[in-house]
């Protein structure tokens, strides 16, 4: 059989659509610039232009590209090259109004945008213009359901394939597809999530905030991306109403995006039967009961409820991937800082916007254990891996096995790189942690408090790696580093 040549028309072709669409969020922005009468609106603009005109002349380039021959290494090639294409371009803004003039933080800043991780290295994110607080914002809404999802959803108006794209930009566990074409998928996913960010700017907005901070939580919130406008976060209102408005949807964000579009089909059932999603909330409820007990013995909150308010938000927070802050959580010590890396660690349901090992595979590999203990006294009994009642074939169990196995050694390799960099012990764990769970705070000077503006260039450079290896769940990006992948 002959091999197939890689398709790079057809992948500049994607790249230049993909661009082109980018274009309209960004020009949000400078639109935003324009009616606060602020300094960015120029360097918003030009952005905008050059995106623009990228875009175009990548399209132009492969216009004439095969759709018909297309495989997975082309999907897996234009995901990957769409967040570092956008993080390039979108970090324009920062750099050209002169907020970031450093290449290196513009580019960490941006990437930690897109792929929703929300490590920033601005001492001091209150004097950004709103129009590029905005952008900030728009960066993680865009990254949390994903950008590649969006262009599949406009696949018909480019007349292009989608299945290869949503498949490397969506590798679930199990994707249950509610409707038989992906573009009608991937438009039912924006339509709830837009949905979602409404509702939130509404209830926000009803509270202590105004419109333009409303929004822009609203925009981090549904993505659980944890941007803020102000220098400390959430903590900035001291107010209940929002950390509970906030963590609500903060699990909303963390559950399957496929069980949300059945709950609002009127199939709520769908949501409660579901294995995965019983046991995110499980886990919420007992750390957070830990937690709490643990902050009401060591007098770290006055009283029950702001006690259990606090350690609520915190785990919430960190288990959905968000990383918002509400408490500076480093004096809470140690017990603490591993329950939050633990908790990092694991992350939300498959198929949501959060990062982290998921919780699917999470269940997967508890019973898989559960299974060789068993088999240890009943050497000859066959016991299946279930999961909602259905057998996990062998195939989905080895390779999650795997996932788990390297998502680990990239944990303890990245940590020793990070340390070889001149971080410490517990900022480099905290780093490495944070930015393959895409959850945001670490530990130590890098912790909720803390930022990434004193870390060496080469580690953040570093760390962006992380992140996009960490959105993209790590073997799309991992498998084109593998020279066989470019072999014909």
């Amino acid at each position: 059989m002959k091999a197939r040549l890689l398709n790079v028309r057809f992948i500049i072709k994607m790249l230049g659509a993909i661009s082109l669409i980018e274009t309209c969020f960004m020009l949000l922005a400078t639109i935003g610039a324009y009616l606060a009468k602020g300094e960015d609106f120029y360097p918003l603009l030009i952005s905008t232009l050059i995106m623009f005109v990228v875009g175009g002349i990548a399209y132009a380039v492969g216009f004439k590209a095969k759709e018909y021959d297309v495989g997975r290494r082309e999907g897996m090639l234009i995901v990957t090259f769409t967040w570092i294409t956008f993080s390039l371009l979108g970090m324009l803004p920062f750099y050209l109004s002169g907020h970031i003039p450093n290449i290196t933080d513009a580019f960490f800043e941006t990437m930690s945008g897109f792929t929703t991780t929300g490590s920033t290295i601005l001492k001091d994110i209150e004097s950004l213009p709103k129009g590029l607080l905005l952008w900030r914002s728009l960066t993680q809404w865009q990254g949390g359901i994903g950008i590649v999802v969006f262009t599949v959803a406009l696949m018909p108006l480019l007349g292009c394939s989608a299945s290869q794209l949503f498949d490397a930009e969506t590798p679930a566990i199990t994707q249950e597809r509610f409707r038989p074409r992906v573009t009608q998928v991937a438009k039912r996913l924006w339509g709830i999530y837009i949905l979602l960010t409404i509702i939130v700017i509404g209830l926000l907005y009803a509270g202590p905030m105004n419109l333009y901070d409303a929004i822009n939580h609203a925009l981090t919130t549904v993505s659980t991306g944890g941007y803020s406008t102000k220098n400390s976060s959430v903590a900035y209102w001291n107010s209940a109403y929002v950390e509970y408005v906030i963590m609500f949807f903060m699990v909303v964000g963390a559950t399957n995006m496929s069980l949300l579009y059945f709950c609002f089909n009127g199939k709520l059932s769908k949501l409660f039967k579901n294995e995965e999603f019983r046991w995110f909330i499980s886990c919420v409820f007992i750390v957070t009961l830990i937690v709490t007990a643990w902050l009401l013995y060591n007098n770290l909150a006055e009283g029950v409820e702001n006690a259990f308010r606090k350690s609520a938000f915190q785990v919430i927070t960190l288990i959905s991937s968000c990383g918002f802050i509400a408490d500076d959580f480093i004096p809470w010590g140690s017990f603490f800082w591993i329950i939050a890396l633990m908790i990092m660690f694991v992350g939300g349901c498959a198929g949501s916007t959060c990062g982290g090992l998921k919780m699917g595979r999470f269940v997967i590999l508890f019973k898989n254990l559960r299974n060789e203990f068993k088999k240890q006294t009943h050497p000859q009994a066959v016991l299946p891996v279930r999961m909602n009642g259905l057998v996990v074939s062998n195939n989905i169990v080895h390779r999650i096995l795997a996932f788990a196995f390297v998502y680990m050694i990239l944990i303890m390799v990245s940590s020793l790189v990070l340390t070889a960099n001149g971080l410490g012990f517990e900022e480099a764990l905290g780093a490495a942690v944070s930015a393959i769970s895409n959850t945001g705070p670490a530990l130590g000077k890098l912790g909720p408090i803390g930022n990434f503006a004193e870390v060496p260039a080469l580690s953040k450079w570093f760390l962006s790696f992380l992140m996009l290896v960490g959105r993209l769940e790590i073997f799309t990006v991992l498998t084109i580093l593998i020279p066989g992948f470019w072999k014909q």
